[in-house]
This record gives C-alpha cells, sequence and structure tokens, in this order.
C-alpha cells in the first residue's frame, strides 16, 4: 500500500520548527504522522515534497530519514528511495514483549497514589469521542495517546522516547488490520476499565488488565499477518 505526503498538511507542521531547522524536529514531525497513521506501511516518501513543505534543506531532511531508519520506521531501497517500513510477523512479537516490559513495570512500579491521571482521562475521552464519530483511525490514535499516557506516570524521559518510538512502530502493524472499527473499538472499553483500576490506585488489577489486553492484541494481530502471508506476501 502507498500513499503520497500530504503537503499542505506538512506545510502546517512547519511552524513547528522553530527558528531552528534541526534533523530532530523534522524527525519528530513525521514520527508523529506516522504514529497518527497518515504515512501506511510502503508508503515513498519524497525529499523534495517533504523538504519544499517544511523549508527544510535536503541534507537536514536525510538526516531526519536515517534517525528513523534506525528507529526501523523507514527504510532505504537502493534506486528507489525512502519508504515507511512494512513489518513482519516477528516485529509484532517484539513490539509486544517490549510494551509488556514498559508498560506493565510503569504500573507495577507506580508510587503513592494519588496519580495524574488526566492525561490517560483525556486520551479515552479521545477515543469516545472518535468511535461516537466514526472516526476508527481516530480511535486508533487515542488508544496510543492512552499508552503513552499509562507510561508517562513513571516520570521518565528516557522511556517515554522510548515508548514513542514502540508506539509509532505499533501504528505500522494496525494498518493490517481490515476492519479497524472492530479491532479498535473493544480496546476502548478496556481502556475505561485500567484507567478506573488506577483511579481507584489498585495497581495490581490495573497491571492484570493490562497484561490481558496485551496478550489478546498480539493474538489478533499476529493472526492477521499470518492470515496475509498464508494469501501470498511474507510481507504487508
Amino acid at each position: 500500500m502507498t500513499a503520497e505526503v500530504d503537503q499542505a498538511a506538512l506545510v502546517n507542521d512547519r511552524a513547528l520548527l522553530g527558528r531552528s531547522s534541526t534533523a530532530d524536529r523534522v524527525a519528530d514531525i513525521l514520527r508523529t504522522r506516522i504514529a497518527e497513521g497518515y504515512l501506511p506501511p510502503g508508503s515513498k516518501l519524497s525529499e523534495d515534497t517533504i523538504g519544499n513543505a517544511l523549508g527544510i534543506s535536503r541534507n537536514t531532511l536525510r538526516e531526519a530519514f536515517r534517525l528513523l531508519t534506525h528507529e526501523r520506521l523507514l527504510v532505504h531501497q537502493l534506486n528507489r528511495g525512502v519508504f515507511v517500513r512494512m513489518l513482519t510477523v516477528q516485529d509484532v512479537t517484539d513490539i509486544y514483549q517490549v510494551r509488556r516490559l514498559i508498560e506493565c513495570a510503569a504500573v507495577r512500579n507506580l508510587g503513592v497514589p494519588p496519580y495524574d491521571l488526566s492525561p490517560a482521562e483525556a486520551a479515552v475521552a479521545e477515543g469516545e469521542k472518535a468511535a461516537k464519530e466514526g472516526a476508527w483511525r481516530e480511535l486508533g490514535t487515542a488508544n496510543i495517546h492512552f499508552h503513552h499516557a499509562v507510561v508517562a506516570l513513571a516520570h521518565s524521559k528516557r522511556l517515554d522516547e522510548l515508548m514513542r518510538g514502540i508506539l509509532a512502530e505499533l501504528r505500522l502493524v494496525f494498518h493490517a488490520m481490515d476492519n479497524p472499527r472492530s479491532f479498535h473499538e473493544p480496546y476502548l472499553a478496556r481502556n475505561r476499565e485500567i484507567l478506573a483500576a488506577l483511579k481507584a490506585a489498585d495497581r495490581v488489577k490495573a497491571e492484570l488488565l493490562l497484561a490481558a489486553y496485551l496478550d489478546d492484541a498480539e493474538k489478533q494481530l499476529v493472526q492477521r499477518y499470518s492470515d496475509r502471508i498464508a494469501e501470498g506476501g511474507s510481507r504487508l
């Protein structure tokens, strides 16, 4: 599946660069675009389109591409260009292994309550609004925001940065689901359950709910990837 970069949307992102157009800031913009589902696996990233939209040099953009390639979000194909990476079944299982290690530990090691759950509450509200409007891609984004908010409870910049990359990869996995509503909608209710347990400062229950959530999501996604492979493609 290929998709064109929305140049008009990136022009609006130019303001995010501020006065210093650094490769890190450009990479952050593109990572966010991937995490929000605007650039599906296989999308070709045009240097001219993105560079002109953001008003940056070719060297700066290439450095941003290099950073995102290191994060396994992009891949450079010789004589063809730079593409959003297409993940494998092994990538899916690895992503969920990392998610368990990070998210469950973040909940398990929460300090003394109360916790600042406002970002998690906002993510659930975002998901409820998206579901009401039938905006299923946005519901997937809200789901990502919720789990990022859970990890943010650890108050660790390093974990926060690591989770940003993992969740951007996760969005690439979500594109495998032919019916995003049937996949994402049930997990909204499960986010509410996890949030309720955190509000009650029941860390044990919250971790159990979260672990079951991750197990079920991984099984669904691995099954879908396996089905795609059986249909004739080793990659999505």
